[in-house]
């Protein structure tokens, strides 16, 4: 499905888009994170979008003080406003020493080099393709269209590097792609953690949340490992990434297969969102 034409509204927004991807690409990655982490935390939160983090933070942790959730709901703004001022230093955080691989990286991934790995939106999920072609495996990725045509070729551009096995906007011909991928030879990589109004419901921080079951039904269909990857953002833009290995499956029941490791992959990602909480993207309407 082609992306519809871009509107008057869309180009206004591109230049501004573009006005502010130049000022950042000027700047150090370092100076560029903090400064938008910092602009993030601070303005983020007159938002709407803040009260629907607060409430769901209250959700997944009743324990926790109004004080703390709003330390954890600031928190994620600082680390979205990060992550949006390092995409435009993508090149340089994914090819120099910002990136180290858990020892568990390397050892867990099959010979043949055929897996899917999923990676939740937090520390910085833009790694995740690079931190895979680190290991030495060819990635191809699924990705969400921005709503603006315009700025989603400039940022599609941007993470294409990372995936050299393809990259391919959410739809049926991407779920052909992806598979063509996997019978050559290839990785998966993609995001796990966004709404699927078409998917099924699993539990996630004790409620049911519709869930995307294509990264189990790849690695069950084709008998290949699955893993949780797990980004953990360090001070000086710096990024320790690992993986947890999923278990699937294998009965007569192949759609049962599918949803219980639906299930398994979401219950890692809460584990790795739990320890860290402020590095998630609380304001999703991840539950519907």
């Amino acid at each position: 499905m082609q992306p519809a034409p871009a509107s008057l509204k869309h180009k206004i927004e591109y230049a501004v888009f573009l006005a502010l991807a130049k000022l950042v690409r000027a700047l150090p990655v370092e100076t560029a994170s903090n400064a938008m982490g910092w602009g993030w935390r601070v303005f983020a939160p007159l938002s709407s979008r803040h009260k629907r983090a607060l409430t769901h933070l209250a959700l997944a942790f009743p324990e926790k003080s109004p004080e703390e959730l709003q330390a954890l709901a600031k928190g994620m703004w600082e680390m979205l406003g990060r992550v949006f001022a390092e995409i435009f230093h993508l090149d340089e955080i994914a090819s120099s020493k910002r990136i180290t691989l858990g020892d568990s990286f390397r050892k867990m991934l099959p010979a043949d080099h055929r897996f899917v790995a999923v990676a939740a939106h937090q520390g910085n999920w833009e790694l995740g393709g690079a931190s895979v072609v680190l290991a030495g495996a060819v990635p191809a990725g699924v990705y969400q269209r921005i709503k603006n045509p315009l700025v989603d070729a400039y940022v599609r551009e941007l993470r294409a590097k990372s995936y050299p096995g393809g990259l391919f906007a959410k739809s049926d011909d991407a779920v052909r792609q992806i598979i063509r991928h996997v019978r050559r030879g290839g990785a998966v990589t993609t995001m796990g953690d966004l709404r699927d109004n078409g998917g099924i419901a699993v539990p996630f921080f004790g409620r049911l949340a519709p869930t995307s079951p294509f990264p189990a039904l790849i690695a069950r269909r084709f008998g290949i490992p699955l893993f949780a990857g797990n980004i953990i953002r360090e001070p000086g833009v710096r990024f320790h990434i690992e993986i947890m290995p999923i278990v699937v499956p294998k009965t007569d029941d192949i759609d049962a297969d599918i949803a219980a490791a639906t299930a398994n992959l979401h219950k890692a990602i809460e584990d790795t969102i739990r320890a860290r909480p402020q590095d998630w993207m609380w304001a999703h309407r991840r539950w519907g």
